[in-house]
């Protein structure tokens, strides 16, 4: 039975997200010259969004549905290494597959914490300042939390 309504959660995610970020537009100069890893863009070769838990990816479908445009992924999976040398926590989301540094072009990150703040699928908000992108990862909330923990900025 517990399987049967995993299988329906992720069939209505899915159709609730996917078909959205599929209209979601790549056009401008913003996205010439980007990779893209497993159907993600990313801002460089070292990002992996190769290992991302479908529950990230859902919620990176469902920005990109709602903002209309894909996002660009500055860190996705991180090993131990390469946590290390981009100053990550020893705990860090990146290493379990949960976590997202992004940008969408052509949306100001204000209105990209908004979103993040009222989206039930954030667990994690980490907002930067004076970087251009935001942290999001799907940690479970705290019991009591009515929105993601913040950190960094936020």
């Amino acid at each position: 039975m517990r399987s049967i309504a995993l299988i329906l959660a992720c069939t209505l995610a899915l159709t609730g997200c996917m078909p959205m970020a599929m209209f979601a537009n790549s056009n401008g100069a913003s996205y010439s010259g980007k990779g893209n890893s497993f159907g993600t863009f990313v801002s460089s070769r070292e990002v992996n969004a190769f290992c991302i838990t479908p529950k990230l990816r859902f919620l990176i479908w469902d920005f990109e549905g709602h903002f209309g445009k894909k996002v660009i992924m500055n860190s996705g999976y991180r090993d131990d290494q390469h946590n290390s040398s981009a100053g990550g926590q020893d705990n860090s989301y990146h290493k379990k597959c949960m976590a997202a540094d992004f940008y969408i072009p052509g949306v100001d990150k204000s209105q990209l914490i908004a979103y993040a703040m009222r989206n039930d699928g954030v667990g994690g908000l980490g907002c930067y300042p004076g970087r251009s992108f935001i942290h999001i990862d799907v940690r479970d909330r705290p019991r009591g939390y009515s929105r993601p923990v913040t950190f960094s900025g936020c």
